[in-house]
């Protein structure tokens, strides 16, 4: 299976195409809406999710809401389009408007200049831009169909704000009681998260945190040792930096683990007659030799605080040389809830990409069989 994105912030809309999903998938597009939804909200959004009301809509590959094998196309239509067609319209218009030369820190806008040339960096913004992400999202919620189909589930929770950070396990079960406002399990905690978030943007400033991705029901053995292409947890971490402003992601224990010794890293295996093998740790998240071990599979992304600020950084403008402030494009102070909601489309699309490899099938009767053949 592959995901393959295309369409500009500002431009007409975002397009989705998956290829090599199965024929007979059930698919509901009220349920790629809501999480369109859960994306947009969150204490600490800016002003666009005001004028943007994202929906999918189903171009190809599906009839009577079922898939049908062939290429599926979605598009998520940008409503901000008609102010900004004068500007970006592909079929002509003012390049000389809305041109961005006071190249942002943290931003593609610079580097992307100098690889693929011009002197504005709304040619390169349009893209880089994680309003992207959206059509992502309603991509990964197909796949996230696909998954429930073999009795895999996806949820996350946001774990830390700033430096407000929440240390404490929660069992899959409890993560359906995550609060709305930001994701936060623990009620003072979120409280806390929001006094920062509150401190940020009065100060001009932004802030990110982490969120953490659990799955649950994933037999063993997706995945593979014999070549680091096919190794999952490096799929997986492939799949979270690919999100716009991730800066880290650590599996199960992450760079915890090397503070420990072995004796405490390393989960021991045991085995019951009627259980099979088992074991009563989960310090691996899930993952060993580049495989999944059947337990839950447990991630966690770093989001940088969004690079553009109210009040702007140091920086040069590109065209003159002169130095200046920062140009500010509409923006977050924090978007954390909607990127754990990407984090998680993005875990589904390359899991559901990797069992389609290892199972192959054409069609979800064909597949469901043979996941229900695979040993725990």
């Amino acid at each position: 299976m592959k995901l393959t994105t295309a369409g500009e912030s500002h431009g007409k809309g975002l397009i989705a195409i998956l290829e090599g999903l199965p024929a007979g998938l059930a698919l509901d597009v009220r349920e790629m809406d809501a999480y369109l939804a859960l994306r947009q909200s969150g204490y600490g959004r800016g002003a666009r999710q005001k004028i943007e009301s994202d929906r999918a809509e189903i171009l190809s590959g599906v009839r009577d809401g079922v898939t049908l094998g062939s290429p599926l196309a979605i598009a998520v239509w940008n409503r901000d389009y008609e102010n900004w067609k004068a500007y970006m319209a592909p079929e002509g218009c003012d390049t000389s408007a809305r041109q961005l030369t006071k190249v942002r820190p943290g931003h593609a806008d610079l580097t992307g200049l100098k690889k693929f040339g011009g002197s504005d960096a709304r040619n390169i913004l349009e893209r880089a831009s994680a309003r992207e992400s959206a059509v992502r999202v309603a991509a990964g919620t197909v796949c996230r169909a696909l998954l429930r189909e073999l009795g895999v589930e996806v949820c996350g929770y946001v774990r830390s704000v700033g430096d407000v950070c929440d240390e404490t396990a929660y069992t899959f079960e409890e993560l359906a009681l995550r609060r709305p406002e930001l994701f936060m399990m623990d009620d003072a905690k979120q409280r806390a998260a929001i006094e920062y978030i509150d401190a940020c943007h009065a100060a001009g400033d932004t802030c990110g945190g982490v969120a953490e991705v659990r799955v649950r029901g994933l037999k063993s053995g997706f995945g593979s040792c014999m070549t680091y292409a096919e190794k999952l947890d490096a799929r997986l971490a492939a799949a979270l930096m690919s999100v716009q402003a991730v800066k880290g992601v650590e599996i199960g224990l992450g760079f915890g683990a090397a503070a420990r010794r072995g004796s405490d890293v390393h989960d021991e295996i045991f085995y019951d007659e009627g259980r099979g093998f088992y074991r009563m740790t989960n310090r691996a998240g899930g993952i060993e030799g580049g495989m999944s071990n059947g337990e839950e599979l447990v991630l966690r992304a770093a989001m940088k605080p969004i690079p553009t600020l109210m009040r702007g950084l140091a920086t040069v403008d590109c065209a003159t040389h002169a130095a200046c402030r920062a140009a500010a494009e509409r923006s977050d102070v924090c978007a954390i809830l909607a990127f754990e909601v990407i984090a998680e489309s993005a875990v589904c699309t390359e899991l559901a990409a990797a069992v389609l490899e290892r199972l192959g099938s054409d069609n979800m009767d064909a597949l469901l069989r043979r996941y229900e053949e695979l040993p725990q």
